[in-house]
């Protein structure tokens, strides 16, 4: 495999413009007919976005947290279950900025120059709570290591050339093992049958006793010792994809009263888009969105500036600022996606047109994780100065 590499923060929004809007067209019958996106991904893979976070030193553009935002906010306008695919192969890649040995960083910055997809085998089902890991990462004799364990909402992982994976090795402390796809004993199931995101194949991942070279298993647990920034990123790109979620709805939502709606008959007026009750909405609508995009640039701006200057008061900062932008990102993306019926009329309930998908996408992601801690957290600092958990979440 091949790709091109980007080479700075201009041109790698340039390229994922160009992409959204290829994307945007097929992305209703994608979801209906559950078509997996293979082909875009390939596209993505071969554009250089799946690389714009490698290290300059290792030949990358290494972009901006806001660059990346701004990527997965334009794909997510397009398409929200594409945009889901590739959060955790950026969460995984910085695993390897933060923890990996030198010849590791050498290794997988090539393999992801080069195109290769990281996929995602985090979480389980059945345990007491989120963070309740089972799957172990067992030594042998010689260094090398065995997993067992099964994971589900495995997001990319049917699509992925490496599938990092979350155990708990001898010790109870986390690491990740990067799995080829093809390595034996790795079994990836498209069982996902979620209302929302259809097209994520987030299904289980079961693994029966898969090898893993003693190069390729990372101290995960390493990561939350001391001020770091993997939560702050990880949610950053999260609400990247509300973000866009809720941008892509209130633009479909204008199109269709522009073109479709009728006006009520006591408006007095000839287009529905001239109805001033429907202005109000929508310019309702706008602020909700506006707001999601001023918080999410903010955020992005304090995860740079921690970046830059990583203290436990900077990456507090970066994580409660991606808070509030994940807070507001979510409320935009249920709140517009559900209003667009309310606009649009009855005709756009009908099953043919799929414009429930955008409140599906924004209603699946938007229970990743509960947006009720992130205003806990909030309000934790301002009344006590009670800096958040490092736990990877916020």
């Amino acid at each position: 495999m091949s790709a091109h590499v980007i080479s700075d923060d201009a041109e790698a929004l340039t390229v994922a413009a160009s992409l959204a809007e290829e994307f945007r067209t097929g992305a209703s019958a994608r979801d209906t007919e559950r078509r997996l996106p293979r082909a875009e991904l390939d596209r993505l893979s071969g554009s250089g976005l799946l690389a714009v976070t490698v290290p300059a030193d290792h030949g990358g553009a290494d972009v901006s947290a806001g660059t990346l935002a701004e990527i997965f906010r334009l794909l997510g306008s397009a398409d929200g279950s594409l945009a889901q695919i590739p959060q955790s192969h950026f969460a995984y890649v910085n695993v390897i900025r933060r923890q990996g040995t030198p010849e590791q960083r050498k290794f997988f910055f090539a393999e992801l120059l080069a195109g290769r997809r990281f996929g995602n085998a985090q979480s389980e089902a059945g345990g007491k709570h989120v963070q309740d890991i089972r799957t172990r990462l067992e030594p042998r004799p010689d260094g090398s290591y065995v997993l067992t364990g099964v994971k589900h909402y495995s997001t990319g992982a049917l699509f992925a050339d490496w599938i990092p994976v979350l155990a708990r090795a001898e010790d109870d402390r986390l690491h990740v093992a990067y799995v080829p796809s093809d390595a034996p004993g790795l079994t990836v199931i498209d069982d996902w049958d979620g209302l929302g995101q259809r097209t994520t194949a987030s299904g289980t991942v079961r693994l029966d006793g898969v090898p893993v070279p003693g190069d390729r298993a990372l101290p995960h647990h390493l990561t939350f010792e001391g001020p770091q920034l993997h939560g702050a990123i990880a949610q950053l790109l999260h609400s990247a994809i509300d973000a866009g979620i809720a941008a892509g709805a209130l633009a479909e939502a204008a199109e269709f009263v522009r073109t479709k709606s009728r006006p009520w008959f006591e408006s007095g007026v000839e287009t529905a888009a001239e109805d001033p009750l429907l202005i109000q909405r929508f310019g309702e609508l706008a602020l909700e969105v506006r707001a999601s995009e001023a918080l999410l640039r903010e955020a992005a701006r304090s995860v740079d500036a921690a970046r830059a200057d990583l203290t436990d008061d900077t990456a507090a900062e970066a994580s409660l600022a991606v808070a509030a932008a994940k807070v507001q990102a979510a409320r935009a993306a249920v709140e517009v996606s559900s209003a667009l019926f309310e606009v649009s009329g009855t005709r756009s309930a009908l099953h043919s047109l799929n414009l429930h998908r955008h409140w599906r996408d924004a209603r699946t992601h938007t229970l990743h994780d509960p947006t009720r801690w992130k205003i806990q957290h909030l309000g934790r600092f301002v009344l006590n100065g009670t800096r958040p958990p490092r736990h990877g979440l916020l």
